[in-house]
């Protein structure tokens, strides 16, 4: 006797064993479902609430201000290294790059060292400079078939030697006011680069929401196999996601570049860390295909709020280091468990 196929949207009791269930809530159904950094906000609510017996002060607006201040640049990373996971690859080079588009932006805007002034256009410059690293590591990862973790390995040190070039004798210290106004001008109590922090979020959802490119990223990272039987570009893709993060760094080292007055080499020294944790945090798998934006955002944010809570509740800061790895190796064990369980491997 041959088998029936069941018309679509027919649902056989028989078949989960457990009846006609009803049909989950389109709310409910997100907030189960990986769309939503459900766990990632949960875990934040639960440092709120602990904070607020250890030390309330941790929910002042002043602290909180603090927080969204500190979490601005490694928010602005994580967007662009988003895409790059969310295709199964993995960009190291984030501290290298935020070098050179340090320097790039510091001695491009009014500085002490010499006397080129493109006024806020350097912003421009130093996302091209992040951008143009990108694209070296994009090129080596999509056309010529190298792993990104060494291809990224070698364009973090191509950045860091830029940098050092660029560096000399002394640090160029701007003098620009606009520029530096972009950390210290305030708007509705937050400073200018969170709002900068804010609209990069914004346009990276809107990019991995409604545009081609988000959409393929998921289908790349989730199989490239049926992305390339697809007809999908896939080396193109994948190299546009690192030129996009090279841009992001390129930004965040500018806005870093605001908030301490100096072009530094080492201004992205520990932001690699808080990055990657951030996205893991979030919810976006390092395997590629699950994840998003606002899950690394999420993500970023628990990681400066545990850091931050830390400090608050006087925690030695070699614990604090031991604290932060542990809750990253349990927040990948997790995010991991059920495509360990589905898939009897991770990749």
């Amino acid at each position: 006797m041959k088998p029936t196929l069941a018309p679509a949207g027919h649902h056989d009791p028989r078949a989960t064993g457990r009846g006609a269930d009803k049909p989950a809530r389109p709310g409910r159904a997100a907030l189960g479902s990986h769309t939503f950094p459900t766990p990632a906000l949960s875990v934040l609510a639960l440092i709120a609430l602990v904070m607020s017996f250890v030390n309330p002060s941790f929910l002042s607006p002043g602290n909180l201000g603090a927080v969204a201040e500190q979490s601005a640049v490694p928010a602005v990373l994580a967007v662009g290294l988003t895409f790059v996971i969310l295709m199964g690859g993995i960009d190291l080079s984030l501290e290298g790059t935020m070098a050179a588009a340090s320097l790039t932006t510091a001695l491009l805007v009014a500085n002490d060292r010499n006397t080129i002034d493109l006024g806020l256009w350097a912003i421009a410059a130093g996302c091209a400079v992040g951008a143009l690293i990108g694209l070296v590591a994009g090129a080596a990862v999509g056309l010529l078939r190298v792993p990104s973790f060494i291809v990224t390995i070698g364009t973090w040190q191509i950045g860091l030697g830029v940098a050092q070039l660029l560096f000399g004798d002394t640090p160029p210290r701007v003098t620009d006011e606009s520029f530096r106004a972009l950390a210290d001008h305030k708007t509705a109590g937050l400073p200018g680069i969170v709002w900068i922090a804010l609209l990069v979020v914004a346009a990276g959802w809107t990019l991995q929401r409604y545009t081609r490119f988000g959409r393929y990223a998921y289908v790349i990272g989730g199989s490239e196999e049926t992305a390339l039987l697809s007809g999908i570009p896939v080396r193109a893709y994948r190299a546009a996601a690192f030129v996009l993060a090279g841009a992001t760094a390129g930004l965040a080292a500018a806005m870093a570049t605001a908030r301490s007055g100096v072009g530094d080499v080492g201004i992205g020294t520990g932001l690699l860390f808080t990055t990657i944790a951030g996205v893991v945090i979030g919810g976006t798998f390092l395997t590629g295909g699950r994840g998003g934006v606002l899950h690394s955002l999420v993500g970023v944010v628990v990681m400066v709020a545990i850091a931050n809570a830390m400090v608050l509740a006087g925690v030695s800061s070699y614990i604090q280091q031991t604290v932060q790895g542990a809750v990253v190796v349990t927040a990948a064990s997790l995010t991991l468990w059920r495509a360990r369980r589905r898939l009897r491997v991770i990749k």
